[in-house]
């Protein structure tokens, strides 16, 4: 997929201005930014949330434009929210299909097929490692936020996702949850499964992503691989060296003045 000048404007307000971004199969692309950087703007125009002001989306070489994200679904373009956009109220199984409902019988005596989506559900958690989910049955709110997230993806990938989007998987998790889901999105790209990962942390950023682009508000203010930059230049791109370099000079100050 290619995003190519990419603006996106709302009553008078920049959100993103010229954004150009290339996603390839089998690649985690880490989208980095601080708190209104227009992260959360970009992947909304790739899954169809908004329309671009300006620019042009591709897929495959060939232009494209999205009415509504049911038009990126249909592509397989996926986004999974930060808590997993689930419903705690609901059972796993029923969750994971919701929207996508098997059935069985015909006319008026069709129904859900419980027992078919339970066992999906059970059999594709535990291929990622959850082996705790035994019951497709399970509330989703008994899970634990990493294993929501877990569920999520299992979903997308299960129905075919070709682009999958992760907007802060990580951010309410702890260090362990955290490491199972950043394993789960190797496995994806393992799959050939494009990933957009959106993160503030460079650390699982650097963990995972072979493409790496930066934003400032609203503008790509670097596009890099692995390896291309060190931790300590990303983090200072992303506060702005300016900003890092005056945040020093400050501490430098009061920790001399505490000194004399």
């Amino acid at each position: 997929m290619r995003l190519t000048d990419i603006s996106k404007n709302f009553s008078g307000y920049r959100a993103l201005h010229k954004v150009s971004i290339d996603v390839f199969p089998g690649e985690v692309l880490c989208l980095l930014g601080d708190n209104g950087a227009g992260k959360s703007t970009a992947i909304k125009v790739i899954s169809g949330f908004h329309e671009p002001t300006s620019g042009t989306l591709e897929w495959q070489g060939e232009k494209i434009a999205f009415k509504s994200p049911r038009d990126a679904n249909e592509l397989g373009i996926a986004t999974v929210h930060q808590f997993g956009g689930t419903f705690p109220l609901m059972s796993l199984g029923r969750s994971f299909f919701v929207g996508l409902e098997p059935t069985k019988g015909w006319g008026p005596f069709k129904r859900i097929d419980r027992k078919y989506s339970n066992e999906v559900v059970v059999r594709e958690m535990q291929a990622m490692g959850i082996t705790r989910v035994t019951d497709g049955e399970r509330l989703i709110g008994s899970l634990s936020g990493g294993e929501r997230q877990v569920s999520a993806i299992a979903r997308a990938v299960h129905f075919g996702a070709k682009v999958l989007i992760l907007d802060e998987p990580t951010a309410a998790l702890g260090v362990k949850e955290s490491s199972h889901v950043l394993r789960i999105i190797m496995q994806a790209r393992q799959k050939g499964i494009a990933v957009i990962l959106i993160t503030h942390n460079v650390t699982h950023a650097l963990a995972v992503g072979d493409h790496f682009a930066v934003l400032i508000h609203g503008e790509k203010a670097d596009d890099f691989r692995k390896g291309e930059r060190t931790r300590e230049q990303i983090i200072d791109l992303m506060a702005g060296g300016e900003a890092m370099a005056d945040l020093e000079k400050e501490i430098e100050e009061l920790t001399g003045s505490s000194s004399n």
